[in-house]
């Protein structure tokens, strides 16, 4: 009778600790960490064996390389043997892959640099080359082959390092697995994905799971409900770790975690999400073919963070680093604008709020965050006033102050007690002297 109340006992512990089962209902009632939705700001890398040729039509996307190759007849066809020759096959890029100039710490100076909170580098895409030494991807991964080096580690450890969250980015299929183009596609799930992912999570702790690849099977398939109970319930990263939607091709804006609008203007006001782009507009992984005027300008993509937030989302801004480790210098140049801009501003954006009014399209465009610790209200101008700003969605207060975040004065604010619509007087600065570009931020206070 003893060992079977100790079984029992046993059992009883055990459904106490697994707080979450193999169901969506229960794994969507997981609640999203908070520093997540503080953070705002993050930064994906796409980084792998399609960097060596990195290349593509302008308007589609490098890191498919691979697959575009394949097909009889694409400009990458022509492309590739043209320059490679037609027997040069895609795997004999890896060795080509070295990253000689890689520098993990300088990478998280240059993200830290940016203001962003957390990073999401790849750790597997759709080619199925790993950036750590997976058992399941013999000589198909950056220690065996190329750079012999764990670069997901050093990016990882470099980021953890410097105060960001440490993130990874991991795609279930892969294009041409021949367990998963076999027979038997369940064969790849159970040798290759799964245990890939569990080694991931239990080794490399990362507090962002950014899973892809996910649209040509359902998460029954992927036994995504399985791998996300044990996750949350015994994992190392079960309190801290955020999961997105792309668990099966029933799961997108359904399930799962945060909702991922990609190079998108779809915003969900009721649900975590986060829009994710490239500084390129037309690709993740580094495109030797695009131009200068190919890549999104600071002013828009201060725009695009701006306009996520104040909507409750998130920005993942991706830079495509070159298969020598190297950043090119127009997407770092994006980061420190943007960084540049968040020293003045980061108080409208980090651990904001959205407020009951998220825009106003007037003669400019201005949004609204909140910070529910001291109830003020910031406006967001897109584009600079004049001198006198006119906002019509707060309601003025006699005791209605304003200031422009980045200048110490008091600004002088008018309107009607318990009306709707109010007028701040704007500072005359001389050129070179405003605080910031490309967006101001007024913040208000005792405004309702």
């Amino acid at each position: 009778p003893s060992m079977r109340l100790l079984v029992c006992l046993a059992a009883l512990v055990w459904t106490a600790q697994a707080a979450y089962n193999s169901s969506w209902a229960s794994i969507d009632s997981r609640p999203c960490p908070s520093w997540y939705d503080d953070a705002k700001f993050g930064i994906f890398i796409h980084w792998g064996v399609y960097s060596v040729p990195s290349w593509a039509p302008v308007g589609t996307y490098a890191e498919w390389y691979w697959n575009a190759l394949e097909t009889k007849g694409s400009s990458t066809q022509t492309f590739h043997n043209a320059t490679y020759g037609p027997n040069f096959k895609y795997q004999e890029f890896a060795p080509l892959f070295r990253a000689e100039l890689f520098d993990p710490s300088a990478w998280a100076q240059l993200i830290v640099q940016s203001g962003a909170k957390y990073v999401v580098p790849t750790s597997k895409h759709h080619e199925g080359f790993t950036m750590w030494q997976s058992p399941q991807s013999w000589n198909w991964n950056a220690v065996d082959v190329g750079p012999h080096r764990d670069l997901l580690g050093a990016i990882m450890k470099e980021v953890a390092a410097a105060g960001l969250h440490p993130g990874l980015y991991f795609s279930l299929y892969e294009w041409f697995h021949p367990l998963y183009r076999g027979p038997d596609p369940q064969q790849y799930v159970q040798e290759v994905m799964l245990p890939q992912l569990y080694d991931l999570i239990t080794n490399y702790q990362p507090h962002v799971l950014w899973t892809d690849g996910e649209w040509e099977q359902s998460s029954a398939f992927w036994h995504s409900t399985d791998f996300l109970a044990w996750l949350f319930n015994s994992s190392p990263v079960k309190d801290i770790i955020v999961i997105n939607d792309r668990w099966g091709n029933d799961t997108r804006d359904k399930h799962g975690g945060f909702f991922t609008p990609e190079y998108s203007a779809s915003v969900y006001l009721n649900h975590k999400w986060e829009e994710n782009s490239g500084i390129d507009m037309h690709s993740y992984g580094l495109n030797r073919n695009s131009q200068a005027w190919d890549y999104l300008s600071s002013q828009y993509l201060i725009n695009l963070l701006v306009r996520s937030v104040a909507n409750g989302g998130n920005l993942l801004l991706d830079i495509g680093p070159a298969a020598d480790g190297s950043i090119p210098p127009i997407m770092e140049e994006r980061l420190t604008d943007i960084g540049a801009w968040l020293k003045v501003n980061g108080e409208a954006i980090y651990s904001s709020r959205i407020w009951r009014v998220q825009m106003e399209n007037g003669t400019y465009v201005v949004y609204y965050t909140t910070q529910p610790s001291t109830k003020a209200v910031y406006a967001l101008v897109t584009s600079w006033p004049g001198e006198v700003l006119k906002l019509t969605s707060p309601v003025f207060s006699a005791s209605a102050q304003a200031t422009l975040l980045g200048y110490n004065q008091p600004l002088k604010v008018q309107g009607v007690a318990g009306q709707a619509g109010l007028t701040v007087q704007m500072p005359t600065f001389m050129p070179g002297q405003l605080p910031c570009q490309y967006v101001w931020t007024i913040k208000l206070v005792n405004i309702s």
